[in-house]
């Protein structure tokens, strides 16, 4: 190379997440959900999409970028979906902001537990067989006797034949299936869980969307962050700013990974859904908007409800998650939905068929988006009505992002029931131990993580 000229990235070694001209086919279609009038662009998109990695590829993928960005909303688009909380705020339904009482105290500490714990389940549940497709994930259930879904997948499921015969690699998954654990292994849905934690201790409960940012950037490698937060991570290394470190060339800005990160502003705001709303918006607004921030705050918002129902009532647990979010939004159109068949009847197949048929789970951005994922948790926690087996396991084997949406359900239906109504079976394999990828964090016990939940609770004797 003469010594004088421009040095270029290895376009040929940069991951998808960090190089938004690989992400033109998933832009496109972001940019048309959003509303964007963009049919004069349409044919550039697929263009530039079909060109190999380049620097020329990913000049034109910026040129793109701000066309889009200034392109006008098509005048008949049926939402309106703020980012900004005040405006979100503003477009809520009737009964938005409600507070209820605390249990007491031993009744708080065991939902606690079983939302620990719960989450801690739910994501080993479905972590041996994230990324894999109904069309392989249904046989594979039904060859290894666990069809409808109703325990771990283990390793002595999985014969050398059945690792041939799939294209899914479950030779390299078998580590991650509860019998070859000695403690739940570090996830990204978990290491929020306590990332969050660790942010409160610093930050105390005022924390800023700033003061998050800096914290992942403290916390965490680059490799620890996927899709949007890997766009937001990389965007904070380059100066950006939150909301900015969202926004700008982020092509995943409304996939799930908001809505993983949510759960521990729930526990925290037990019967106080709003400020558990309000928490998760500045947690998410760093690396998503619209759809993608409204997940993490319908996520928060039902957790804070299931902390103080003890009547098991799943379907207000889910209608306080909604009130929290836009009624003019696409999210909070899907979970009506997903509602309105619940209460007119519709089979627990048929609900989820009708996810598959919305959502294509074969597209890393109908796989992976915050709706088609959201619409699972919802439909989960419906048809399981409170039993933690039957709704985590439904949340999984339904396929799509199996991990996340099995932490989520595990989540809020052991916060509901409690640690005391979670039978032994799912929780004993971790002994009490829980991995994570953080700095200076890298293991703790799940109960030491629940009791220590309570110290960030105000109100609390």
């Amino acid at each position: 190379m003469n010594e004088h000229a421009m040095p270029m990235p290895a376009y040929d070694r940069l991951h998808a997440w960090e190089l938004y001209s690989s992400e033109m086919k998933t832009e496109k279609q972001q940019t048309i959900e959003e509303g964007k009038d963009i049919h004069e662009f349409e044919k550039l998109f697929d263009a530039i999409a079909e060109m190999p990695r380049c620097a020329e590829k990913a000049r034109l993928a910026d040129i793109l970028y701000e066309l889009i960005v200034k392109a006008p909303q098509r005048a008949d688009y049926a939402y309106n979906e703020p980012s900004e909380l005040e405006a979100i705020r503003a477009l809520r339904p009737a009964g938005a902001g409600e507070k209820k009482p605390l249990p007491s105290l031993d009744v708080l500490k065991d939902k606690l537990a079983g939302a620990w714990y719960g989450r801690v389940a739910g994501c080993s549940l479905g972590k041996p067989v994230e990324g894999i497709r109904t069309n392989e994930f249904e046989p594979f259930l039904k060859e290894t006797g666990n069809w409808p879904m109703h325990r771990f997948i283990l390793s002595a499921d999985v014969t050398d034949e059945m690792k041939d015969k799939y294209k899914f690699p479950l030779r390299e998954r078998s580590k991650w299936m509860v019998d070859q654990l000695s403690g739940a292994p570090a996830d990204d849905d978990t290491n929020y869980t306590v990332l969050a934690q660790l942010l409160i201790n610093r930050f105390g409960r005022d924390f800023t969307p700033a003061n998050m940012i800096q914290f992942w950037l403290d916390m965490q490698p680059k490799n620890a962050y996927c899709t949007a937060e890997r766009v937001a991570f990389t965007n904070a290394v380059k100066g950006y700013l939150p909301p900015d470190t969202a926004r700008f060339q982020n092509p995943y800005r409304e996939w799930i990974g908001a809505q993983i990160r949510g759960d521990y502003f729930g526990y925290i705001n037990p019967g106080d859904p709003e400020a558990a709303a309000d928490m998760a918006w500045r947690d998410a607004s760093i690396s998503h908007i619209k759809n993608g921030v409204y997940g993490e705050m319908f996520v928060a918002a039902m957790l804070a409800e299931a902390a103080v129902t003890t009547d098991g009532d799943v379907a207000r647990v889910i209608e306080t998650g909604l009130k929290e979010i836009p009624e003019t939004s696409r999210l909070y159109e899907a979970i009506r939905g997903v509602i309105g068949d619940f209460h007119a009847g519709v089979s627990q197949e048929d609900a989820f068929k009708k996810i598959h048929e919305m959502w294509d789970e074969y597209t890393g951005h109908g796989w992976c988006h915050t709706i088609s994922n959201a619409m699972i948790v919802a439909a989960s926690l419906l048809y399981g009505q409170g039993d933690y087996g039957k709704s985590a396991c439904m949340a999984v084997q339904t396929g799509f992002d199996t991990d996340c949406n099995g932490a989520t359900v595990g989540s809020i239906v052991g916060m509901l029931r409690g640690l005391s109504a979670i039978p032994e079976y799912w929780t004993k394999p971790f002994n009490d131990t829980l991995h994570t990828s953080l700095f200076g964090f890298t293991l703790s016990t799940i109960s030491d993580m629940a009791e220590k939940t309570l110290s960030h609770i105000p109100g609390l004797d």
